[in-house]
């Protein structure tokens, strides 16, 4: 079965995210270390190092990973934002490391008009500047597919391709795919047969072994709009039966899947217990028929 988890609130202290973890009964969550829509942050102070340390170790949580700024923009053409974001990542990987955390998302950037191949030929220096500022670190970077809002790069598999191909840095870094984001994208799921071409096409662009991370969301938009809005597991476009499927697919049984779906429904209750369920029901269904 794979380990299933959710992006938590780190609102009460970064340690408290561990705890509403392990209320939730997770085997992995995902967390910011800061505020994702500012540039900058307090540095982590050792008893806040110490205490997420503390918490991690005296859980089962494996696989504990970090979102980072939505602000961060590697493949930007400005280079006054193109070196804050340098030094913005740098800064997450910074973080992440002194928290134990195993992986850092991120997403590619978005080229603002410079073109794609600019854009990537931009955010791979970016990669490769971060990774040669923190030589030796133990935390590994996902690229992280996306939607293809505006001029975003990384919504088709040929551009995590390009950068895992020709950046130093590669042997460092590795993929989150996010369900809601590649449909959006025009990646189709819902049939049987899209789905294993769909996952093909990864495997030969860029092999399935690089997938460490799975994002499990629903799409409130339809396919191929190329917009980024997350529904609950079987409430959006995508639809449940995907992801029986995908939480059952033998070769992902290892993988991480960490939900990234809305905390709430229309009358307030909170939804992560019940998308956790959900997808557990999957994989445990799958189990008593194999039985």
């Amino acid at each position: 079965m794979p380990s299933f988890g959710a992006h938590l609130s780190i609102n009460r202290g970064l340690h408290n995210a561990i705890t509403a973890a392990v209320a939730l009964r997770c085997d992995t969550l995902q967390i910011f270390t800061k505020n994702a829509s500012h540039w900058n942050a307090n540095p982590l102070t050792q008893d806040d190092i110490a205490q997420f340390r503390r918490a991690a170790s005296a859980s089962s949580l494996a696989h504990l990973t970090v979102h980072d700024s939505y602000l961060i923009n590697l493949a930007s053409p400005d280079d006054s934002l193109y070196a804050k974001s340098v030094a913005a990542f740098v800064d997450e990987m910074e973080r992440a490391e002194a928290l134990g955390i195993s992986y850092l998302v991120t997403h590619p950037g978005a080229h603002t008009g410079s073109g794609e191949e600019a854009g990537l030929v931009r955010v791979i220096a970016g990669y490769e500047e971060v990774h040669a500022r923190c030589a030796g670190f133990n935390v590994r970077v996902l690229i992280e597919t996306t939607a293809g809002q505006g001029t975003a790069l990384g919504h088709r598999f040929e551009h995590l391709a390009t950068i895992l191909q020709r950046a130093t840095c590669a042997d460092r870094m590795d993929v989150c795919l996010d369900t809601c984001h590649v449909f959006a994208a025009g990646y189709a799921l819902a049939a049987e047969s899209d789905y294993a071409a769909t996952f093909q096409q990864f495997d030969e662009l860029i092999g399935l072994a690089r997938l460490k991370l799975f994002h499990v969301n629903d799409s409130a938009k339809p396919f191929g709009s190329r917009v980024d809005r997350h529904a609950s597991i079987g409430l959006g476009e995508i639809g449940a039966e995907v992801f029986r499927r995908l939480v059952t697919d033998p070769r992902f049984t290892d993988r991480p899947m960490i939900l990234e779906t809305p905390k709430k429904d229309d009358d307030g209750n909170g939804m992560d217990a019940v998308n956790l369920a959900l997808l557990r029901s999957f994989a445990t269904d799958n189990v008593a028929r194999a039985g």
